[in-house]
């Protein structure tokens, strides 16, 4: 079994800290977050994440996890230090290195044994290089054993877990075979297909995945907007495109976009990346405009529904997490809707089952319910925009008797629009060819 230090202890770092312990090796994570390490220390996690806390438990009582601020106690005897720091977006989307920087400068000063430095964070293509640079200039004529590795993560928030313990494949980049080869050794006992390569192409494969998967949801939404407008079932169309092998059903569900940690700041990096080059990434600007107006054509659709004005109507909102199984709300459509709706008026409530106490600390002022009914009392409408498994059976005769205005936009497709029309609302989903009915 091997040492591992893993620098963060956010999604990404937290989760391989904690599965790589699991499989038997000896981990430290490490923070700056003086407060974040003390706390998992006691056992509070700084995320919801399922099965994170169990894990945690399990391999701290096993002395396999360690969790520390000291970069010396972190690196001692470490054979691999795995850097998984955030990288969030600059002013014209271009990806902040400052943290990967400072992680890199501080094994550089640490470092007193030959040592694999991996870096897991999203970073642009280039860094693998960069990270090298860093280290061999602060070290000078103090020269060690050192390789770079690019290990990009795909890990999906709520089942970060089985991703990382069942992936798809392992993806290594760099110019040392045998450093990649000795990385690859850590994931073997997972039998996962690993491709190994140039630090560059690695980088790369990152952010072509995670654009064309924000690439797939855009498209079936702008595809969704067209069924709206012809009377045809985007669902439908869906399960028909999927059908086919060359397609596949996945990332085709139709509804408000995509947001989080990741795929918002890696399609800007990318095309950040591709105008600094040269390169005219017109596509990856059309994928981010057709997110971004998916959010606004919802409440469009709700102003109409009301009576042309949102001024003074109560709008409640179901589900803040960008995605169900996370307290995430980085980039999540719910804060978008939230804001656009108090432009022009709307009194807004909330509740969502992870996400309240991050959202109180984004939005301080917005009104937080207790549960879903509480959101739809007297309320003009109701947007699901988060689809939780408790917001599936939700009891709608109620909700249908407690509403001032019994409209619901089911911004996920999750509810039976005829059973919701039979029980008198004023039902809108997306690409369910709502605007031909509401015509007839």
């Amino acid at each position: 079994m091997s040492a591992i230090c893993v620098i963060g202890t956010g999604y990404v770092g937290l989760v391989t800290g904690v599965c790589f312990a699991d499989m038997g090796n000896t981990v430290h994570c490490l923070d700056i977050n003086q407060e974040r390490i003390i706390n998992l220390q006691k056992g509070i996690m700084p995320i919801y994440e399922p099965g994170l806390e169990e894990l945690v438990e399990r391999n701290v009582a096993a002395n396999r996890l360690f969790f520390t601020t000291d970069y010396s106690e972190a690196l001692h005897n470490a054979e691999f230090a795995f850097i998984a720091v955030g990288t969030p977006s600059g002013v014209d989307g271009e990806a902040d290195l400052s943290y990967v920087r400072d992680a890199a400068e501080k094994i550089a000063e640490v470092i007193d044994h030959p040592i694999i430095i991996v870096n897991k964070s999203t970073v642009p293509v280039g860094t693998g290089d960069w990270v090298a640079d860093i280290i061999r200039k602060k070290r000078g004529k103090n020269t060690l054993e050192y390789y770079v590795v690019s290990n990009p993560e795909f890990l999906r928030e709520g089942s970060a877990i089985h991703d990382f313990m069942q992936p798809d494949r392992v993806v290594l980049g760099s110019v040392h075979q045998k450093a990649a080869e000795a990385v690859a050794a850590l994931y073997q006992p997972l039998r996962a297909p690993t491709l190994i390569t140039d630090l560059r192409t690695a980088e790369m494969i990152k952010y072509a995945s995670n654009a064309f998967l924000a690439t797939r949801i855009s498209f079936i939404n702008e595809i969704a907007n067209i069924c709206d407008e012809l009377g045809a079932d985007v669902r439908e169309v869906a399960q028909g495109m999927g059908l086919d092998k060359r397609i596949g059903h996945a990332f085709l569900d139709a509804g408000l976009g995509w947001g989080g940690s990741c795929f918002p700041k890696d399609v800007k990096a990318l095309a950040h990346m591709a105008v600094l080059h040269g390169t005219h990434p017109q596509l990856l600007q059309a994928v981010m405009d057709i997110n971004r107006n998916q959010r606004r054509r919802v409440v469009m659709k709700l102003r109409n529904l009301v009576g042309g004005s949102l001024v003074d109507k109560t709008i409640g909102i179901l589900g803040l997490s960008f995605k169900p199984n996370t307290d995430d709300i980085r980039e999540a459509p719910a804060l978008e809707i939230i804001h656009l709706l108090r432009n022009e008026g709307g009194h807004v409530r909330a509740y969502d089952p992870q996400a309240m106490e991050n959202t109180s600390k984004a939005i301080p002022e917005l009104q937080l319910c207790t549960n879903p009914y509480e959101v739809a009392q007297d309320a003009d409408g109701l947007i699901l925009v988060t689809e939780w498994n408790e917001f599936k059976q939700l009891d709608f005769k109620r909700i249908y008797s407690i509403m001032r205005t019994p409209v619901l936009i089911d911004g996920r497709n999750q509810w039976d629009s005829q059973a919701m029309r039979k029980l008198g609302f004023t039902y809108f989903g997306i690409g369910q060819g709502n605007h031909v009915q509401a015509a007839e």
